[in-house]
């Protein structure tokens, strides 16, 4: 029983000392990932949710940081005017260069649509526009199923974390702590799928690359 007990008690602390660390990671102005200037890619993917992502993802498909962009989870609702608008990007660049995903409901979904559009148009490096806090989800999400795309990440942090730390807002925490429970089993999930596999081989027999977290 005081074996269980001390076990259990080991778990608790590793979990609550992880998501410290997540959370200091993806949601704080001085630690939060900074996406580098120079960063080009194939293509780019927004997961939708935020107006300052899609703002980002405009922004990069401007100054042609990828040739295509790929909006994946739009609801069925939003009209391709209103994205254009969301994304601040001309029309002319809107019509050659930009694919609106409508059937990605979740992460996974949006990384199975993203699969689809990369190998459709064999994209090998990808830059990824989310929020700070979903970006490691996202890329064991996308890591898993396009191993042999380099992942290169661009999170954008909310304005909520600009303006106040997340641990003085009951709110902040909480969203944090749902990602972060979330995060864990996509994680175990792509390390699974990693190990169960031909070292340096995917199920199609590509090479596996690295993510790039930027």
């Amino acid at each position: 029983m005081c074996v269980l007990l001390g076990a259990a008690g080991l778990t608790s602390a590793a979990l609550v000392f992880g998501f410290f660390v997540f959370a200091t990671a993806t949601a704080t102005t001085d630690t939060a990932w900074q996406p580098q200037a120079e960063e080009q890619a194939d293509a780019i993917v927004v997961l939708t949710g935020g107006a300052q992502r899609m703002r980002t993802a405009g922004q990069l498909l401007q100054e042609e940081r990828g040739r295509q962009l790929l909006v994946s989870g739009v609801n069925r609702a939003v009209t391709r005017q209103a994205v254009a608008r969301l994304l601040g990007v001309g029309a002319k660049l809107f019509r050659c260069c930009v694919t609106i995903d409508y059937a990605a409901q979740n992460t996974r979904g949006n990384a199975n649509e993203t699969r689809k559009w990369v190998r459709k148009h064999n994209f090998k490096r990808l830059i990824v526009v989310t929020a700070s806090y979903h970006m490691p989800r996202s890329l064991a999400e996308l890591g898993r199923v396009v191993p042999e795309v380099d992942l290169v990440a661009h999170p954008v942090l909310p304005d909520r974390f600009r303006d106040r730390p997340w641990w003085l807002d009951p709110r902040d925490a909480s969203l944090l702590a749902a990602e972060y429970l979330k995060f864990l089993p996509a994680a175990a999930h792509y390390a699974i799928e990693r190990a169960v596999e031909t070292p340096g081989r995917d199920s199609g027999g590509q090479e596996h690359k690295a993510i790039a977290v930027q």
